[in-house]
């Protein structure tokens, strides 16, 4: 249960909302049972974060990925073909990638997130009754604060909710 928590909080909640902050409809509810699914089944094998990748969601939903919205799914495809390399060579690629200097692999991927974090701050922003909260995700997110075990996606998430509620009741009264 507090592995299905981790994953909701930060992969599966952040990956459903930036598929459909891009305007795609995102069927929620049959993803989690699936990915929940598959998670119980699995992990005594090892395989317990089956998860809607929210970064791998943002990268490929964006238009960097295909100019074209309906071909974009290539981009997934792709990523998924990735991902089954890098597991048949992981222990290869582990050792290359520890071979590089930690700044230089921290700058790829800040180049990699760059469009879609700046897209992201600029949609999470833009309604100004939803700006506070969305600032507060964003800090507690960022700051990387850990709580019983449980990491700052997930304090994010709770203390940006409970913002936006707060701040929408204030507004209302």
């Amino acid at each position: 249960m507090p592995f299905f928590l981790v994953t909701m909080a930060s992969q599966n909640a952040p990956g459903f909302a930036t598929l459909q902050a891009s305007g795609y409809r995102v069927p929620v509810s049959p993803l989690i049972v699936a990915t929940g699914g598959l998670a119980l089944l699995l992990s005594p094998f090892g395989v317990y974060s089956i998860c809607i990748a929210a970064i791998t969601a943002a990268i490929c939903q964006s238009p960097e990925a295909h100019p074209d919205p309906q071909k974009r799914w290539l981009a997934a495809a792709a990523a998924g073909v990735f991902y089954l390399l890098a597991g048949i060579f992981g222990g290869s690629i582990t050792s290359l990638m520890s071979a590089l200097p930690m700044a230089w692999i921290q700058m790829l991927a800040g180049l990699a997130l760059l469009g879609t974090i700046s897209g992201s701050l600029f949609q999470a922003l833009n309604q100004e009754s939803e700006r506070d909260a969305a600032v507060v995700t964003f800090l507690v997110t960022a700051s990387g604060v850990t709580l019983g075990g449980v990491g700052s996606a997930f304090w994010g998430l709770v203390l940006g909710g409970v913002s936006y509620v707060l701040l929408s009741t204030l507004r209302r009264a």
